[in-house]
């Protein structure tokens, strides 16, 4: 078979229609990729159940900040040590009720007793020097008295001798020197005898005086010995008042470990011992975030649920400082507690700060501070629907509630947004919510 050559215009034809094909695939290349690069990626799916869909709505809004806390009683009394001692014995435990009287901690203190023997002795022995002073004094007014009794019958018989002396002297039987020594015997008797008496009355007149410095002597050392006792019973420590024993006190160990009261404890005077509390009249100590504590006033409405009654109270209090992020607020609790109410149960509580009558609201996103902007996907499709897009949208929030924000600006009543916490599609501007 032999070959026939091709002319060269045809082979030159073929050439640039293989290379006219070559320049439109490289060019269709080109568009494909440049068409790839320019679409956006497909949005990130999102299933329905597992975030939390709300519709923006407009109405009234009740403002309002929540906290945990505890009830605590509103009458506490801390017992103090009114001596310094070693504790000998701890009679009761915690929670058991106590009246003024209930002896609760027994001290020792080997002074006080020492000196309550010291007063018992010197009290014994002032009574003893007045009870020989006594004794003393009535032994002289008994030898008075007798010497008075003796005196006076002398007396009575030297004048019955005068008078018949002077009978016998008038008809001369008896010379004038022997009628004058009975008259004169009988004058000096009765003068003696009025004498001793008024030595008698003297010395009952200064008989108070006599005996009234070591009487005071007594009643003072007696007062004493009085005190020295009631001290010695006062390390018989009582509770004062009606309530329950809540707790002891915690001292600092040689380690500088604190540890309760215990017998063989030595604590100083003044240092508390144990604590009292009426369990019938309580308040609530509710702990607020600082950052949501600013408009918390006195006189604010509060509820406080006990988990097994809700009490409405009033705000009493607010502390001045905040510790660990909290701000401690009294809620005083009005009416009736529910039952099982009890010192240190946890409790939580909510106040009421104002109520906002015509607001643009959504509830409480995940994230997001009173007075801010916030970032939410807001859903495309209106109610019932809640699939679909939803594009990220940036929303001004004013005043907060514990469920509820106040929005000011972005959203629209009847909007639906996503309040769940988003932050693993920081990088996503849209997302699908799927079923």
């Amino acid at each position: 078979m032999v070959d026939i050559a091709r002319p060269p215009e045809v082979i030159r034809r073929r050439k640039i229609r293989r290379i006219i094909y070559g320049v439109i695939a490289l060019a269709a290349v080109l568009l494909i990729t440049v068409a790839v690069s320019r679409l956006k990626p497909a949005a990130p799916p999102v299933e329905r159940g597992t975030v939390w869909i709300q519709e923006v709505t407009r109405g009234r809004m009740v403002r309002n900040v929540r906290g945990t806390g505890t009830l605590v009683p509103l009458d506490i009394s801390w017992v103090a040590a009114p001596y310094a001692g070693r504790i000998d014995r701890v009679l009761l435990r915690p929670g058991v009720n106590v009246k003024p009287d209930t002896v609760v901690v027994e001290l020792s203190n080997p002074e006080l007793t020492q000196a309550v023997d010291e007063a018992q002795l010197a009290l014994e022995g002032a009574e003893a020097a007045l009870a020989k002073a006594r004794a003393d004094l009535r032994g002289t007014l008994l030898t008075q008295q007798a010497t008075i009794a003796d005196v006076d019958g002398r007396s009575q018989t030297a004048n019955a001798q005068a008078k018949g002396y002077q009978s016998l002297h008038k008809e001369g039987l008896v010379s004038d020197v022997q009628a004058l020594e009975y008259t004169s015997a009988a004058k000096g008797l009765s003068a003696q005898l009025e004498a001793e008496r008024r030595r008698l009355a003297i010395t009952k007149e200064t008989e108070a005086d006599q005996l009234g410095q070591q009487e005071a002597e007594v009643k003072r050392l007696r007062t004493i010995y009085v005190l020295r006792r009631q001290q010695l019973d006062n390390l018989r420590v009582r509770a004062g008042v009606d309530g329950v024993l809540q707790a002891f006190a915690r001292v600092t160990t040689t380690d500088s470990s604190t540890v309760e009261i215990q017998r063989g404890t030595q604590v100083l005077q003044g240092a508390n011992l144990f604590r009292v509390a009426d369990p019938r009249r309580l308040k609530a100590e509710l702990r607020i975030p600082e950052t949501q504590v600013r408009d918390v006033e006195i006189g604010q409405q509060a509820e406080v649920d006990t988990r097994n009654g809700i009490v409405k109270g009033v705000v009493s209090g607010v502390a001045g400082a905040a510790q660990e992020g909290t701000v401690t607020i009294d809620v005083s609790l009005e009416g009736d507690l529910p039952r099982g109410a009890r010192p240190n149960l946890t409790v939580d509580g909510t106040i009421t700060l104002e109520r906002l009558p015509d607001v643009v609201k959504v509830g409480r996103p995940a994230f997001g501070q009173e007075g801010g902007s916030i970032q939410l996907f807001k859903l495309l499709a209106k109610r019932p629907v809640q699939t679909g897009d939803a594009v990220r949208t940036t929303v001004q929030i004013g005043r907060s509630s514990v469920n509820e924000v106040e929005v000011l600006d972005g959203l629209q009543p009847g909007d639906q947004v996503i309040l769940s916490d988003m932050t693993q599609f920081d990088d996503a501007d849209r997302v699908r919510v799927v079923n």
